[in-house]
């Protein structure tokens, strides 16, 4: 067979975050140096969508730089059934990785990561098979030519996401690249009551912005905004009218988090502190303790008052970094998938009906 051209498996790793902008899920399984390796052997190897040829992950295991370099048509179909013997009494000097990484290469990078975004196509094979499951799929294959100058792969990289990613990832793409942008001098935010305030730009007001105009209508009956604060605890506006008429006193040392929401359609009002968090600063347990206080403060309980912890993005930093802090009992909001709410549940899950 004619195998297809490739390239050095460093030149797809350049490509990927190209490929796959933040936004894209899983996208730190997508763009690593393990799915740059994956691809180039899947490359390697002609399992590209129409070739009849099918990746094995332990065939990514077997790969060396020496044989990287052997790009004839004879030496890489020579590989091919070298890459699939037995791995028995198998030794190969400098594999790039360990025979146990492939269960890691078959799940995080193919299956959750290059497979769900649109880029590997896979086929039914019983679990008893050795034999291959995985290929690239043939446009994105494409994208990583070795004969594409840089303008002409950016367009085709933009045209593939388009056609091959579903709506609801090109969203998310498109609000991740608004709030990772800068622009302007201000962020004009409308309350829920058309009011409109001016906040600085940046990641953090994005996602204040975000957690008003589209969180609150979303998951609040009749939403208020009772106050707004940017980083360094500058307060944008504070509504002390509402806070006096729900009995909520705002304490004078800005103790409050980012955004303070009512939703005033309940029978008892549910007040709704919110952090924002683009570096740092989410609703701990100590966080948590400190707000109920406040809340208790003016009258309300614990049932009548809900804590959020609104980020960008799932797969930003800030999440990773600090969902194991998360206060049981708390939210969590993505302005990226702005239609769900993760919850830490601190109840015992109860389980009806014997199913």
């Amino acid at each position: 067979m004619t195998f297809p051209p490739i390239l050095p498996w460093k030149d797809i790793h350049a490509r990927l975050p190209v490929i796959f902008p933040e936004g894209c899920a899983n996208r730190e399984h997508s763009i690593w140096e393990i799915a740059a390796k994956t691809i180039f052997v899947m490359l390697y190897v002609g399992a590209v969508e129409g070739n009849s040829v099918w990746l094995r992950p332990d065939q990514v295991t077997r790969m060396t730089d020496a044989q990287a370099e052997l790009l004839g048509d004879d030496e890489r179909a020579a590989w091919v059934p070298l890459s699939m013997q037995s791995s028995k009494g198998l030794n190969i000097p400098d594999r790039w990785y360990a025979v146990n990484t492939r269960e890691s290469i078959r799940d995080d990078t193919i299956r959750y990561a290059l497979l769900q975004n649109g880029a590997v196509i896979d086929r039914p094979v019983p679990t008893t098979s050795s034999a291959g499951r995985y290929a690239l799929q043939a446009e994105f294959a494409a994208l990583l030519s070795p004969n594409l100058d840089e303008a002409t792969f950016i367009a085709k990289a933009a045209a593939w996401r388009e056609k091959y990613l579903n709506a609801g990832a090109l969203a998310r793409i498109a609000i991740v690249r608004k709030g990772a942008a800068a622009g302007g001098t201000y962020e004009l935010v409308t309350f829920p009551n058309g009011e409109t305030r001016r906040m600085a730009t940046g990641p953090s007001a994005d996602i204040s912005k975000a957690v008003i105009e589209v969180f609150a209508p979303k998951f609040l009956q009749e939403p208020g905004v009772i106050s707004l604060s940017e980083s360094g605890n500058k307060v944008v506006a504070r509504d002390d009218e509402l806070a006096k008429a729900i009995g909520l006193t705002i304490p004078a040392d800005k103790s409050l988090p980012d955004i303070v929401l009512v939703d005033l359609g309940p029978a008892h009002p549910l007040l709704v502190f919110v952090e924002v968090v683009h570096t740092d600063g989410p609703v701990n347990h100590a966080r948590k303790t400190a707000l109920l206080q406040i809340a208790e403060g003016a009258g309300f309980a614990a049932e009548h008052t809900a804590f959020v912890t609104a980020y960008l993005d799932r797969d930003a930093t800030a999440f990773r970094k600090t969902v194991s802090s998360l206060a049981w009992g708390s939210y969590a909001w993505f302005a990226s998938e702005p239609d769900s709410l993760v919850i830490f549940n601190d109840k015992p899950l109860q389980i009806r009906g014997g199913c």
